[in-house]
């Protein structure tokens, strides 16, 4: 049964103490960031004035920005690890205001710069050396010129910061701290208790009986919050529509990926050549897994049953942690401190307890160091979770050491890469290591976990939204009805005749928060294609494939995505990385299609 935060043992929670010693240290901080404003306010009106004012606000900005990120994580962290705190609540809404008037009075910035004409920032960047660190920040800024609004209009927008980010507030404050999920009794007459974050774990459950009225329970109660879910979703996309507009772009599609600085064409690729390709491969492990598993019918709720039930080794988060940290040893040694910091200095929240977020992430406060939250379950599969997540925190440490708050974060379009490129090391080191042909067995079978994950539940989250744009743009209602039909039917299209859709299939829209972030689903599968095909120049290169990837994560934002790309060795430019990430995902099923 899920226990209290209060009951959890210390050593499997995160230590927010690095942040701040005290909560009285943390509101301490919220009141003085709020007057500490007037340090970058100061420079209004003046940023055309000459190179060195301009250089001084912008290094202002930074400092300020540093604090933010500290006070928001610090009350976003103890909302995601018990989201029933009342105390938490509110302190997450306060710092979500602080940001909102952060942005709203900081907006100044970006207008004043947009007055300028390209040739006197080039000029003020060759009279202020100490510029050259904002160059791309400042050519971003340009580029975005012909879709950005009046200086009051942007100001009137960021002050509206808090209301704009409320359907994803409303949605996780929902999950976290309304919704209740009654127990199930299998025939053996015992009662299973059931959150959102112990239902994966009865998803991937042996047990058929299990995992078929675990999905029943999970249902019932996520269809009573349909309408509701939906018409939460429907406001954010309301938004993202009204902006698009507003700002002059096309669609809301095309103004995310102009903040991705993604080509549609590179979006479309990722979308539909892995759907396309992917779908035969994948169709041929859902007829296996009901084959061997000797099941009547493969119900969408059958797809994580595992393949070999009879073995499924468990593993301590002590023992995990060491197999993670000698897979990576090929990433040098100072990559390799940063995961043992992570591992032996409360970097991770490990706990299922009431309250607690689903899901696994890693937040990455600049000037901090990053904390990843995750449920512990003693499967395997954590261990590659954990490998995915010390992936992110080793990218933003790296890009923290080596850029300024402003160019740490890279497009989306590359955030997934450096977390599978983990998982990619992880599985061969596995698989080199052991003469076991069932371990082998098993390493593929969480293999083609990392890419169903990415290239199949991702991939097929942005297909929803790809089709919840477009019906949106074209005046379509977004209704619980809508998004239920169009979910059954994209995942009908994908699985065909070989699975059969249930409640839940419809439903699947309901349990992820990836809907409320922009274009983000679908760039799971660019990550994973760049690392699938990084990690294989790896192997092939050594040393010089390995010093191209890390340059790659110290550039942090300095770089477009295909430039970042390839600076670690892979062109994104054409279908071929992923048509060959495909292939890799077929050979991967075809080799488990020999071993039964």
């Amino acid at each position: 049964m899920a226990i209290l935060r209060s009951e959890v043992p210390v050593e499997q929670t995160w230590n927010l103490e690095d942040l701040f010693e005290t909560n009285e240290a943390w509101e301490k901080e919220l009141a003085f960031v709020q007057l500490d404003i007037q340090t970058v306010t100061q420079y209004k009106g003046r940023l055309g004035k000459n190179a060195r004012t301009l250089f001084d606000c912008l290094v202002a900005k930074d400092a300020l920005y540093e604090r933010v990120m500290r006070v928001m994580s610090y009350a976003d962290l103890h909302m995601s690890v018990d989201g029933t705190n009342s105390v938490y609540q509110a302190n997450a809404a306060r710092a979500a205001s602080l940001l909102a008037n952060v942005g709203a009075s900081l907006s100044f910035i970006k207008s004043e710069l947009l007055a300028l004409d390209a040739e006197t920032i080039k000029s003020y960047i060759i009279e202020e050396p100490g510029l050259e660190e904002f160059q791309k920040t400042l050519t971003d800024i340009l580029e975005a010129k012909e879709h950005t609004l009046s200086p009051d209009a942007e100001e009137v927008l960021a002050a509206f910061g808090e209301v704009m980010d409320s359907p994803y507030m409303i949605y996780q404050r929902s999950k976290t701290s309304d919704m209740q999920f009654s127990s199930f009794s299998t025939d053996d007459g015992v009662k299973h208790p059931l959150t959102f974050n112990s239902f994966p774990k009865y998803e991937e459950s042996a047990n058929t009986e299990l995992r078929r009225k675990a999905s029943k329970a999970f249902v019932e109660t996520l269809d009573k919050y349909k309408n509701t879910y939906a018409a939460t979703y429907a406001t954010e996309v309301k938004k993202q529509i009204i902006e698009a507009r507003l700002r002059g772009f096309e669609s809301v599609t095309g103004m995310l990926l102009n903040e991705q600085q993604v080509t549609k064409e590179m979006y479309h690729n990722q979308l539909q050549t892995i759907q396309t390709e992917l779908a035969p491969h994948i169709r041929r492990l859902a007829k296996l897994k009901q084959r061997v598993l000797g099941l009547d019918k493969m119900y969408y709720s059958d797809l994580k049953a595992p393949l070999d039930p009879d073995f499924n080794p468990e593993v301590t988060f002590k023992d995990a942690s060491k197999l993670v940290l000698d897979a990576l040893q090929v990433m040098g040694l100072e990559y390799v401190e940063i995961m043992e910091e992570g591992i032996h200095n409360r970097w991770v929240d490990l706990a299922d307890n009431i309250g607690k977020r689903s899901g696994a992430f890693c937040a990455s406060p600049y000037g901090a160091h990053p904390y990843i939250l995750m449920t512990w379950n003693n499967s395997m599969r954590n261990t590659f979770t954990l490998a995915h997540e010390l992936g992110h925190a080793g990218h933003f440490v790296l890009a923290g050491r080596n850029q300024r708050i402003s160019n740490t974060r890279p497009s989306r379009y590359f955030v997934e890469a450096p977390s599978t490129m983990n998982e990619m090391l992880l599985a061969r080191h596995i698989l080199s290591q052991s003469k076991d042909d069932r371990i082998k067995r098993w390493v593929i079978l969480q293999s083609l976990g990392t890419y169903y994950h990415n290239f199949v539940t991702h991939i097929l989250e942005g297909e929803l939204q790809r089709r919840v744009y477009e019906l949106a743009h074209n005046g379509t209602p977004i209704t619980a009805k809508t998004l239920c039909e169009q979910k059954s039917e994209l995942l009908t299209a994908f699985w065909g005749e070989e699975v059969e859709m249930d409640d839940l299939a419809a439903l699947t829209w309901m349990r992820q928060p990836h809907y409320y972030m922009g274009l983000y689903p679908y760039t799971y599968s660019a990550g994973l294609t760049a690392s699938t095909a990084a990690s294989q120049m790896i192997q092939e290169e050594g040393q010089p494939a390995v010093d191209r990837w890390l340059s790659a994560l110290k550039a942090g934002g300095t770089l477009k995505p295909i430039e970042l790309m390839k600076l670690a060795g892979v062109d994104m430019s054409t279908p071929e990385p992923i048509k060959k990430a495909v292939a890799y995902v077929g050979s991967l099923v075809d080799e488990l299609e020999k071993s039964f």
